[in-house]
């Protein structure tokens, strides 16, 4: 394993962390291989940001030990009340479940992650309330050692940032999000393609956003590093062929100011296939050419460039879309986190009145009234 600093702090976390979302609802005896594997390779870095008891007790039955060999990134303001991951911002909720998680991991986590700051509204509930002061005495309290947040929007990322509170983030990222633009959609790249510059076409907010936290010495922790398997999946992914594993992990411990990427595994084997990266060749994890051959034959699919806006009745399409493609790779089971995200959503699918003006926009051919349809039936 190799290690790294996380900005300012002194730990040295693994490049490679684990993710432990896919342990949910696992039997003890999965999660206890899962993360012997993990220890075996030398992780030292999980998150914990699922809510539910049973996982989380798992989890730390199976480090036993180890625990004090491990750092925890756990979350702040997830709850499960409906028995589904949800944004908390109810104190007593969020100390409820929160004072739960320490009391199960030993008293105290490494990374206290103010939960899920995507938004406006999002950031508001957190920074206008009692919630930051919680999160302040906790750290005071020595119940957290750092105060970090997750958000996967760059905008609110970087206001976060600069309140000076946060000492880490965890956020999404691989090629495809970084070349999604945060306030508007300019996707002039997909059409010319990249040439030879490897990051042309990368969005200047997320740019923006890594050199912020290199500035600052804001360590960043990665979710979402496979775009949820649509980046490795024919089907799905907007280039010309399927990104490996591998090139997924290079791509997000490229990008400044990252520490660790925080990979779902829910199995030992999964586990050692993702460590297959330590021991590849630089030619075996380069993704530089497939970054070059963007596909220009969208018809049909949504690349969340926002043409289709405004909407009569303010749904969020891309958004909406966005989590609809994830939850398309198995509608038997859908992610709880993607219903959750979904659900947090100010406008949903559900409210699509069918006036067509979004289809008659979009430059794509995306059938989004079916769609919002689609994403109310499988996310709500």
């Amino acid at each position: 394993m190799n290690y790294r600093k996380l900005g300012k702090l002194d730990e040295q976390v693994s490049i490679i962390g684990l993710g432990c979302e896919h342990l949910d609802r696992k039997p003890y005896e999965q999660a206890k291989e899962t993360i012997d594997k993990a220890l075996e390779y030398g992780v030292n870095i999980m998150d914990v940001f699922m809510p539910g008891k049973e996982v989380r007790e798992n989890i730390a039955k199976a480090l036993g030990k180890n625990r004090n060999k491990v750092m925890i990134q756990g979350h702040i303001g997830a709850s499960d009340i409906n028995q589904q991951y949800d944004i908390s911002r109810d104190m007593p909720t969020v100390k409820r479940f929160f004072e739960d998680l320490l009391r199960i991991f030993g008293g105290y986590i490494d990374y206290g992650m103010m939960f899920f700051i995507d938004s406006e509204e999002d950031y508001k509930n957190v920074f206008d309330t009692g919630f930051v002061t919680y999160v302040q005495n906790l750290k005071k309290g020595g119940y957290i050692k750092h105060i970090g947040f997750s958000s996967h929007n760059p905008v609110t990322a970087i206001k976060v940032v600069n309140t000076g509170v946060p000492e880490m983030l965890m956020f999404s990222i691989n090629p495809a999000f970084d070349m999604l633009p945060s306030d508007r959609y300019v996707f002039d790249h997909f059409e010319k393609g990249f040439g030879s510059e490897m990051f042309r076409g990368i969005d200047p907010v997320h740019a923006e956003l890594y050199k912020l936290c290199t500035q600052k010495q804001i360590g960043i922790t990665v979710m979402k590093t496979l775009g949820a398997g649509k980046l490795i999946s024919k089907e799905f992914t907007p280039f010309v062929k399927p990104l490996t594993v591998p090139q997924c992990i290079h791509y997000a411990l490229s990008r400044p100011a990252v520490g660790s990427v925080m990979l779902g595994c829910k199995t030992a084997e999964e586990v050692s296939n993702a460590m297959a990266y330590l021991e590849m060749s630089e030619e075996e994890k380069d993704y530089s050419e497939i970054l070059g051959s963007v596909r220009n034959d969208f018809k049909g699919s949504c690349v969340y460039c926002s043409h289709c806006q405004p909407c009569p009745v303010e749904i969020d399409i891309a958004t909406v879309n966005k989590y609809l493609d994830i939850a398309l790779l198995d509608e038997k089971a859908v992610p709880p986190s993607i219903k959750s995200h979904y659900s947090s959503l100010a406008h949903k699918g559900g409210e699509c009145i069918a006036c067509g003006s979004c289809e008659s926009r979009c430059p794509f051919g995306v059938p989004i009234i079916e769609n919002m349809a689609k994403a109310e039936r499988l996310m709500s």
